[in-house]
């Protein structure tokens, strides 16, 4: 297989009718490794919302069990990616989402911010950091997938186009990022989950290159210091220098999961998609996705 043959084959497909298979090609195949740290860091800039950052502060799931929680969001996700929608399997993810959110409620605007995230930010990291940039037929297909994913979830007003999401990204994010102390340390936990994958002396300079990922709103959102420019200029370089080694190697000839990431770490002798995730906190309402009874949704 050439180098650009399964991009060719993207493009034979229609990026509506095709949208899944296509979103399946381009995110375990050609970008494995970029979605897994876009969709860490479409998630974690959600926590800069106060309201989102604080609810998750209260539940307590991001920082008392953030390993937990980190592997239950991949698999989930990875399943419906694996599966597809209408599959036993997807459905089932689906509804396990579901039911973890239904008595938590949160403004509509706050539900099309988080899914905005999965659409825009994969898009940005993988356009500066990957092998290629994603091709239009790629960015239209992750558009429908997640735009199809919302209306499982009961998602109301969804946009319709990626530059849609991108503007609502961009001016909900330019209204609504504040200071608040139990965002902050749902930050610390996801920045310590981070650190936690790695040698323990590597610790301050991991937290460092991640920080110097971070662009300038979410670190005055969390208050985080910005890493000096040196490291800022030389940790983005890295992972510029990374995509283009990838660019030179054979493609990929197997898919790569999110269950296969060496990330994935609570789950050593397998799991049963119903049993992840987490059940609601008795008394406590309110979450960064709402979901409602709709016909579209999976009950």
């Amino acid at each position: 297989m050439k180098r650009f043959e399964r991009l060719e084959r993207i493009r034979r497909l229609d990026p509506v009718a095709d949208a899944p298979e296509i979103y399946r090609l381009s995110a375990v195949y050609e970008f494995p490794w970029d979605y897994t740290r876009a969709l860490e860091l479409a998630l974690y800039r959600t926590y800069a919302v106060p309201s989102i950052g604080r609810l998750l502060a209260r539940t307590a799931e991001l920082t008392d069990r953030t390993q937990k929680r980190y592997d239950d969001t991949a698999l989930l996700l990875d399943t419906v990616v694996e599966h597809g929608f209408a599959a036993e399997q997807g459905r089932t993810a689906i509804r396990r989402i579901n039911q973890m959110h239904r008595s938590y409620d949160i403004s509509d605007d706050d539900m099309r911010y988080v899914l905005s995230t999965f659409v825009v930010v994969p898009k940005r990291w993988i356009d500066t950091y990957g092998w290629r940039r994603l091709s239009r037929h790629e960015i239209v297909a992750a558009t429908e997938y997640y735009q199809t994913l919302g209306r499982h979830m009961g998602i109301p007003d969804l946009p319709k186009t990626y530059e849609e999401f991108e503007t609502l990204l961009d001016t909900y994010e330019e209204a609504n990022f504040g200071w608040d102390e139990g965002a902050r340390r749902v930050s610390d936990a996801t920045l310590g989950l981070m650190t936690s994958w790695y040698p323990r002396p590597l610790a301050p300079l991991l937290r460092t290159g991640v920080l110097a990922l971070l662009d300038e709103p979410l670190l005055n959102a969390f208050r985080y210091e910005r890493p000096g420019p040196a490291a800022v200029a030389l940790v983005r370089r890295a992972v510029r220098a990374r995509g283009r080694m990838v660019r030179l190697l054979p493609p990929r000839r197997a898919p790569h999961f999110a269950r296969q990431n060496r990330e994935i770490k609570g789950y050593p002798n397998g799991y049963r998609v119903a049993d992840l995730g987490t059940r609601p906190v008795p008394g406590l309402r309110g979450c960064p996705v709402r979901h409602l009874d709709t016909s579209d949704s999976v009950e």
